[in-house]
Order: C-alpha cells, then sequence, then structure tokens
C-alpha cells in the first residue's frame, strides 16, 4: 500500500528530505508540501525539475493554515514535520493538529536525510537562529584557508523560481546579481566572497555536493536557523548562546546539534552574565558529556564612534530577530555603548514589515532586516526612508546600500570572534585537519 504524504516545511529541510527520502521511493506518495515562516512560498509549485519521475506535474506548495482540511480531503496516511527553529511546545501542537486529523507525524532523523561526502566536512550548526553560526564558518574558513582549498555549501535559502536554483555557485557579487538574490542571501554569502571564497547553495543538496567536491579539500557546512547538519561530519560544531540560556535543549531541532556536537561553543560570553553561561554550560554537559565545550566573545564594533546623542534607527539580521525570537542584536548592542539615541521604527513600518512587528509582538526599539523578495525589499526602503532619525546603524553582515536606497547615513556595527577565542578554536581545528 503506497502512503500518502504531506510535507511540512519553509523550502529548506522540508525539500531536502523530499529529495534524498521520498523523491524515488514508490512507497510514499507525496501529495504537497505546507509552508510557513517564509511570506510568498505557498501557492507555487516544487517543479517537475527537482520532484523526479514520479511527479511529472510537480507538487503543489500549500498554506500550512489548511493542513487539517488537506489530511482529511487528500486521505493523508503521514505528515512530515520539516522546519526549525521552534519550541517543543510548537512541535507537539503541530502533532495534535496532525493525530487529530488523522494522519501520523513524523520526523526524519540524521540516518535517511544526511549525504555522505568524498571529501572532509566540517558541520557548523546552532541551539538556535542567532547564536553566531556565521562568525565562526568564517573563522573556520578563514583558519583552514591558510592549508586547504575550503568550500563552503549554505543551508538552503530558495525563495526564487526553484527550477533555477537547483544548484548554485557564489564567488563573486555579480554571482549575486545574476541569481537575485534576497537580502537574506546576500548577509551568507558577500562575507565569503569578500574573504575570497566559494560558496555553494540552491534546492537539490546532491548535486550541491557533487559540484563542489571537485574544487574543495575542505567541505564546510554552514547550517542555517538551529537546522542539523544536511551531510555527514567529520567534526561537528554546535554554537549555543547565553542570552537565551535554556532554549539549547527546549528547541527543535536545535538539541539535535547539541547532542550531535564534537564541539559546543558558547558564544557572545563577553555580553552575557555569569549565571546564564553557567546555566547554558550545565545544560549541554547533560545532554552532551562527551562534548568539548569552548567559551567565546563576540566583540561588537562601530566604523564610526562620532554618533552619541544622534537619533539612531537600529537594523539587525531578520531571521535572528522573527523566529530567533531575540529582542535585539550586535546592533543594539553597539548603539547603546555609543550612546545613540534608538527610536521605535513601527510608526514608519509598511507593508509586509508592519505585519512583521504584529506578528513578533517582543520587538520594539529594532528593525529586522527583512528581504525575502523585490516587494518586501522595497517596503523595507520605505520603513527606513521614513524613519525619523539622523542615522541608521545596521547590524547585518552585508552593506544595505547595495541593496536599499536609504536617504540618511548608514553606520555599520560588525562583530565576530574575539582573538584569544579564535587561537582557541584554531588548536582544536588543527588536532583534526
Amino acid at each position: 500500500m503506497v502512503k500518502r504524504v504531506v510535507i511540512m516545511g519553509a523550502a529548506g529541510r522540508d525539500f531536502h528530505n523530499f529529495n534524498v527520502f521520498y523523491r524515488d521511493n514508490e512507497e510514499y506518495e507525496v501529495v504537497a508540501f505546507t509552508a510557513t515562516q517564509i511570506p510568498d512560498i505557498a501557492g507555487r509549485k516544487y517543479p517537475p525539475e527537482l520532484a523526479g519521475k514520479l511527479y511529472p506535474d510537480g507538487i503543489p506548495i500549500l498554506p500550512e493554515e489548511d493542513l487539517p482540511e488537506i489530511i482529511k480531503e487528500k486521505d493523508i496516511d503521514e505528515v512530515v514535520f520539516a522546519y526549525s527553529d521552534v519550541s517543543y511546545q510548537y512541535v507537539m501542537e503541530r502533532s495534535a493538529i496532525v493525530n487529530a486529523a488523522g494522519a501520523d507525524f513524523r520526523l526524519i532523523g540524521p540516518k535517511h536525510s544526511m549525504l555522505k561526502s568524498s571529501k572532509p566536512v566540517i558541520a557548523i550548526c546552532a541551539a538556535r537562529t542567532g547564536c553566531g553560526k556565521s562568525q565562526v564558518s568564517r573563522k573556520v574558513f578563514e583558519i583552514l584557508s591558510k592549508r586547504y582549498k575550503v568550500v563552503s555549501i549554505r543551508h538552503p535559502m530558495p525563495y526564487g523560481d526553484l527550477s533555477k536554483q537547483i544548484w548554485q555557485r557564489f564567488a563573486s557579487y555579480e554571482d549575486l546579481d545574476k541569481h537575485e538574490c534576497t537580502i537574506e542571501e546576500r548577509e551568507e554569502y558577500e562575507p565569503y566572497i569578500d574573504m575570497g571564497g566559494v560558496v555553494y547553495a540552491g534546492v537539490d543538496y546532491e548535486k550541491i555536493l557533487r559540484e563542489a567536491e571537485k574544487e574543495a579539500d575542505v567541505i564546510i557546512w554552514d547550517g542555517g536557523n538551529n537546522d542539523y547538519s544536511f551531510y555527514k561530519a567529520d567534526f561537528y560544531i554546535t554554537i549555543v548562546d547565553p542570552h537565551r540560556a535554556g532554549h539549547e535543549t527546549s528547541y527543535y531541532p536545535g538539541e539535535v546539534n547539541v547532542r550531535l556536537a564534537d564541539l559546543i561553543i558558547i558564544n557572545k560570553v563577553d555580553t552575557a552574565d555569569e549565571e546564564s553561561i553557567r546555566k547554558v554550560e550545565e545544560n549541554v554537559r547533560r545532554v552532551n558529556p562527551d562534548a568539548k565545550i569552548m567559551k567565546a566573545e563576540s566583540p561588537v564594533t562601530l566604523e564610526r564612534d562620532d554618533i552619541a546623542g544622534k537619533k539612531a534607527l537600529v537594523i539587525e539580521d531578520g531571521p535572528t530577530l522573527t523566529h530567533g525570537g531575540m529582542k535585539f542584536g550586535a546592533g543594539i548592542v553597539a548603539a547603546k555603548k555609543a550612546g545613540v539615541e534608538i527610536i521605535d521604527p513601527r510608526p514608519y513600518a509598511e507593508g509586509s514589515i508592519k505585519e512583521s512587528f504584529e506578528k513578533y509582538s517582543h520587538l520594539t526599539d529594532v528593525l529586522p532586516a527583512l528581504g525575502y523578495g523585490e516587494k518586501q525589499i522595497e517596503e523595507l526602503e520605505k520603513t527606513i526612508n521614513r524613519a525619523e532619525c539622523d542615522i541608521v546603524v545596521s547590524a547585518t553582515p552585508i552593506n544595505l546600500q547595495r541593496v536599499v536606497n536609504v536617504n540618511k547615513p548608514i553606520v555599520r556595527v560588525k562583530y565576530g570572534m574575539g582573538e584569544e577565542s579564535a587561537k582557541k578554536l584554531e588548536e582544536f581545528l588543527s588536532s583534526k585537519f
């Protein structure tokens, strides 16, 4: 009997699980994907070019809120939960919805979703979005590039035409423009490009891996949100955040990363209180006593030191604030240190930016740099330009002026791994590679 399946996702883990487990599996029929977290995914199709021979017409992507009706109308046997950075309460609420509608609820694990590389792989993942994966990934790239040809493979962010994003290689700003990258994609790719690196991404991570292997001695898996690695890792690094103590053992699938880790980095210890650092360390030791634990500083600096007293709009990395649940990031830390007057951006918000503030009500004095498509980028630009302030303090990893035209000066915030922490990390890596 063929099982009828729906995969719940957010244009990342869901597509990967389908590709590696369901695509050519005649024991299952994937009737639909459902979409959440990311705007404008629902209503599209997973295209035939990616869906494979069993799905010549592709697979519809439907709104998650319609899931109970889909289960009943399509006689669904099994629903697979396949997105990240959600509380255990949230996961089990979805399980209750699925079970009440009559279907089984499933979580796909590493055995059925991790691909094996012919090259050494370092996986860099986290307990929550915004722990500091990107800065650790870039430091690992910098350290290993002294001896090896290192290529990064980034967790998927396929927000455009999926048939054009089967696999992508980014080595220049021209590549970013050619592939019409969103702000979220640029935030992850630009820093590697600035270091002379190469980043692969897309939708089909088997093809992506085989392309990357052609030019790499070592591959970095640069994780997204708190998802676990798509590839079997020779060395697994997980970042945890003492600003959200307790989340490392209460969010899915972040705890999976904590339990898989060879090295756990407690990041941001220079801005967190001792009690929170202690609590995080106790939690990770309890669930993974064999892992090495390293504490790391994440210093924050402003490119200008003459802004005290000015009215400032603070912009932070979008996902960190939204489904990452943070009330602040490096931008707020830097702005307060500089002595600026931080304004409330909510009165100036346009369109979907305004809707995001309504959805994520914990955000009050910071603007998430949301730009999942051309329309939302335009709304972000209008929000910035309407804001009544003297300057913009921007803590996104990219130069926003390459993406939006703003009518006020932008002061960029830089953050990364501290020098002593970087030395410790290099010692760990030297013992493995």
